[in-house]
């Protein structure tokens, strides 16, 4: 798929089928991630792919909505701010940045290979990390929902236009 209608095409899928996504395709998705940017080349990530339905049950309890009940795949998005690069001039810690960019990257992907993907970030990392155990040190950043799509075609995107976002040589 061509980046511009890849980029389109991708939206926050909040309707999925109910059948399980090849370890195979998530491989696929979590790979992108791992290829990702990030600062001074660090990799602050761990990417934990849900597909067990117990595990599921424990990790939907964090996010209590409807439509994530339903949810066939989670990857759970950790961050190791230890382990992250941090700016030398003010301490800036660049750990949530390099996950996000990871975070696209696997959600670009997942929309090539015909799935559909929510960024959650509004969750109780308290129930997620009791349901992982995860080392100490890292922080569930953010759930990524994957699977099929009930609906294939993206909404129209409501974005503020170019000449809100960008300035040349001034603010």
């Amino acid at each position: 798929m061509h980046f511009k209608e890849l980029m389109r095409s991708r939206y926050a899928v909040r309707a999925y089928h109910e059948n399980k996504v090849d370890q195979t395709l998530i491989k696929q998705v979590a790979n992108a991630g791992r290829l990702a940017p990030s600062a001074a080349n660090h990799q602050p990530w761990k990417f934990i792919a849900i597909d067990n339905e117990d595990l599921l049950n424990k990790i939907r309890g964090a996010y209590p909505r409807e439509w994530f009940q339903k949810v066939p795949n989670l990857i759970v998005v950790y961050g190791n701010h230890a382990e992250s690069w941090k700016r030398s001039f003010d301490g800036k810690d660049h750990c949530d940045i390099d996950v996000a960019l990871a975070i696209d990257h696997m959600t670009l992907a997942a929309t090539e290979l015909g799935l559909g993907t929510c960024w959650v970030c509004h969750f109780n990392p308290e129930i997620v990390n009791g349901a992982l155990q995860p080392e100490k040190g890292w922080e569930p950043i953010a759930i990524v929902a994957i699977g099929y799509p009930v609906e294939i075609k993206a909404p129209e995107k409501k974005r503020k236009s170019i000449d809100e976002v960008l300035s040349f040589n001034k603010w």
